[in-house]
């Protein structure tokens, strides 16, 4: 599955260097326009995260995510903020078919353990940000002595199978993705399913992912930057 990637802050598409809000850069003022390109292109699925959410611990952005549910049919996964049971219904009950769950894996790993309960491994989704193999939270503000090991051991015992990992160093900078990282952790949690984010630049890192093993990747800043196009993205998703 490619995921094409809309960050949301304050109502707007756009994009962050290595995660610093001190650095944004607006993609397009109309995310919902963008979506609807994305489906009309043949695209299947959208990656879409609340970046005000992300910092606040609250769904800031659910009105733009309603509208794109309402006018596209895209299979769409969201995270930002999502730290509470009722956040995550809100979420499934607008139609959102995967929510993932970043900050509160580290510090509510039990509400983790219920959602998946709840609503099935398929549905929730644990994304995993840091530098340096360091999990950080709160919109990335934060790093804990937490390593992405720990987390993704400890996860995988509470039923997580979907992973989301970003090695932030790496993010809006289209220097190439985290490879080695990415397809070591495939290789230690088999029963894992490692998505990866963060610095895909070219069709060809996507290929050099999915020949490693990694088959599902968030592509951002290189689509609306365009050294990835969309048409591309397509052909490979037809392609799987």
């Amino acid at each position: 599955m490619i995921y094409p990637a809309i960050d949301l802050y304050k109502g707007r598409s756009v994009r962050l260097y290595q995660g610093s809000f001190d650095e944004v850069t607006v993609v397009n003022p109309d995310p919902v326009s963008q979506a609807k390109t994305f489906a009309a292109a043949g695209l299947r699925s959208v990656h879409i995260v609340d970046l005000d959410g992300a910092r606040s611990g609250l769904p800031v952005n659910d009105t733009v995510i309603q509208s794109i549910r309402m006018q596209t049919d895209l299979m769409i996964e969201v995270g930002g903020g999502i730290r509470t049971l009722a956040q995550i219904e809100r979420y499934l009950a607008l139609g959102v078919q995967r929510v993932v769950l970043g900050s509160v894996a580290v510090d509510s790993p039990e509400l983790v353990a219920t959602a998946i309960a709840m609503y099935g491994a398929q549905r929730i989704v644990v994304g995993i940000d840091g530098k340096e193999e360091q999990v950080a939270v709160h919109g990335w503000e934060s790093t804990t002595n937490v390593t992405f090991d720990d987390l993704i051991a400890k996860m995988v015992t509470l039923g997580v199978r979907n992973f989301i990992v970003t090695d932030v160093s790496k993010d809006g900078t289209l220097s190439g993705p985290n490879t080695t990282l990415l397809t070591r952790l495939q290789t230690t949690f088999t029963t894992a399913n490692v998505i990866a984010s963060g610095g895909v630049s070219t069709i060809d890192d996507v290929i050099a992912l999915q020949a490693s093993g990694i088959q599902d990747v968030v592509i951002g800043r290189a689509l609306f930057d365009g050294s990835i196009q969309l048409k591309d993205l397509v052909a490979m998703t037809k392609m799987g």
